[in-house]
C-alpha cells in the first residue's frame, strides 16, 4: 500500500508542494471557528459571532471561485500571492478591531476581505494533475493523499484554533491562521517548478468553468454532501449536550473523520473498476444509505450507550466520503478543459462551503423543535437528495474523449 505513495512523490518538487500546501490550508479550518471563539468570548454573543463567521464562508464562496479562475488565465504565483496579502490584511484589521472594541459592523467588513483566500486545496490538485494527467493510477492515489490531508486538516485544526483561543488569549486562534495562511502561501507558491503552466485558452475565454453540465450536476450534489457534513456537526453537539457529555462530542466527530481517512488511504492505494461516474453515484449512495443507522442509533440509544453508537454510526459513514471525494475530483479534471481545471475544483469546495452553511442552519432549527435525536433526520434527507441529483445527472459526468490541450505559456512575469 505505501508503495503506491512512494512512487507519486518520485517526481522532483512534489513532497515539497504538498507539505506546504498542507500548511497554507490549516486556516480553512482554524479561521471560521478561531473568529467565532473568539468574538463569542471578547463580545459574549454568539449570534454576532456566527453571523461573522457566516459572513466570511459566504464571501469565500462568492470570491473563491473567481479567484481560481484568474489563477488559471495568469498562474498561481501572481494571483495567489495578492489573493493572500488582501485576506492577511484583513485579518489583521479583524484581529486590531477586536482589540480596539469597534463597532460591530466593522468585523463583517473585515469578514469580507478574509473571503479573498485562495482555495488552495484545488492549487496542489493542479499540480497533480500536471504531473501524472497521463498516469490515471498515479493520479487517483495523488487525489486520494490530499483528500486524507484534507480530513487532518479538519480534525488539528479546530482542535488547535480553540485551544489558543481559550488557553493562551481569545486572539490566537485566528492569528496563527493568518500566519499559517501568509507563510504556507509564500513558501507554496516558491515552488515554481511544479507550477502549473498558463494554457493560451484559459486567458482568451470568458466563460465559466460551470458551462460544464457534469460539473453542474457535480456541485449541486456536493451541496447536499455539505449539508450532511454541516447538520451531523450542528446535531452530534446538540445530542452530545442532552446525552450530558457535551466535552465527547468532539471526538465522536473526530471518529467520523477518522473513518474518512482511513477509507481514503485503502481507497488510493487500490485500483478501482468501472467508470468514475458510476463509482461516485455508487459513493453517494452508500453515504445516503449510511446515515439510516445514525438516525436509529440516535431515536433508539441514549446517555453513554447512545454516544457510542451514534459513534459507530459516524465511523461506518465516513467510510465512504473520501472515495467519493476522490472520485469527484479525478471526475473534475476529466469534465472541464485543462485550462478551467482550477476553477471547476474551487467550485466542487464552494458548493461544499454553501451545504455546510444551508446544513447547520437547517440543523439547528430542526433541533430547536424536535429535539436532537430528530436532528440526524436532516443528513439523511440531505444525503437522499444527493443520491437523487447524482442519479438524475448520471448521463452529464460521463467525460467525453480528452481534446489536446494548446500549447501552455509560461506564467514568468
Amino acid at each position: 500500500m505505501l508503495s503506491s505513495y512512494r512512487q507519486i512523490f518520485a517526481a522532483p518538487g512534489s513532497l515539497a508542494f504538498s507539505a506546504t500546501g498542507f500548511l497554507s490550508r490549516l486556516p480553512i479550518s482554524m479561521t471560521g471557528i478561531g473568529v467565532v471563539t473568539m468574538l463569542s468570548q471578547l463580545r459574549g454573543s454568539y449570534g454576532v459571532a456566527g453571523a461573522v463567521s457566516a459572513t466570511m464562508a459566504l464571501a469565500a464562496a462568492a470570491m473563491g471561485p473567481q479567484v481560481s479562475r484568474l489563477v488559471d488565465r495568469y498562474g498561481q504565483r501572481r494571483v495567489a500571492r495578492p489573493a493572500t496579502a488582501i485576506s492577511v490584511l484583513a485579518t489583521i484589521a479583524m484581529l486590531l478591531c477586536a482589540q480596539a472594541g469597534t463597532p460591530d459592523w466593522t468585523f463583517f467588513l473585515c469578514a469580507i476581505g478574509m473571503g479573498t483566500m485562495p482555495s488552495t486545496g484545488a492549487l496542489v490538485r493542479a499540480r497533480w494533475a500536471l504531473l501524472y494527467r497521463t498516469d490515471a493510477s498515479k493520479l487517483h492515489t495523488a487525489y486520494a493523499l490530499e483528500s486524507v490531508v484534507d480530513e487532518v486538516i479538519f480534525i488539528v485544526g479546530p482542535i488547535l484554533s480553540i485551544g489558543l483561543a481559550t488557553s493562551v488569549f481569545p486572539e490566537a486562534g485566528v492569528l496563527l491562521a493568518g500566519i499559517f495562511l501568509a507563510v504556507g502561501v509564500a513558501l507554496f507558491t516558491a515552488q515554481r517548478s511544479t507550477e502549473p503552466p498558463v494554457h493560451p485558452a484559459a486567458r482568451r475565454s470568458g466563460g465559466s468553468a460551470l458551462s460544464s453540465a457534469g460539473l453542474r450536476v457535480l456541485v449541486l450534489t456536493f451541496v447536499a454532501t455539505g449539508a450532511i457534513f454541516g447538520s451531523v456537526e450542528v446535531v452530534t453537539v446538540a445530542y452530545a449536550q442532552a446525552q450530558q457529555h457535551t466535552a465527547a462530542s468532539s471526538l465522536v466527530l473526530a471518529v467520523y473523520a477518522l473513518g474518512s481517512g482511513l477509507a481514503g488511504v485503502v481507497f488510493g492505494a487500490l485500483r478501482p473498476r468501472g467508470t468514475a461516474a458510476h463509482r461516485f453515484q455508487a459513493g453517494v449512495g452508500v453515504m445516503a444509505v449510511s446515515m439510516l443507522p445514525l438516525v436509529l442509533a440516535a431515536a433508539w440509544c441514549s446517555g453513554t450507550l447512545g454516544l457510542v453508537a451514534v459513534g459507530g454510526a459516524l465511523f461506518l459513514s465516513g467510510l465512504s466520503i473520501a472515495p467519493t471525494m476522490i472520485t469527484a475530483m479525478g471526475l473534475v479534471e476529466r469534465l472541464v478543459p485543462a485550462s478551467q481545471l482550477t476553477e471547476g475544483m474551487t467550485w466542487t469546495t464552494t458548493g461544499l462551503a454553501l451545504g455546510v452553511a444551508g446544513g447547520s442552519s437547517l440543523a439547528g432549527l430542526v433541533v430547536d423543535a424536535a429535539g436532537a435525536a430528530a436532528g440526524y433526520r436532516v443528513p439523511l434527507a440531505a444525503g437522499v437528495f444527493a443520491l437523487l441529483v447524482a442519479l438524475a445527472g448520471g448521463r452529464w459526468l460521463r467525460p467525453a474523449a480528452r481534446v489536446p490541450a494548446p500549447p501552455a505559456v509560461s506564467v514568468t512575469p
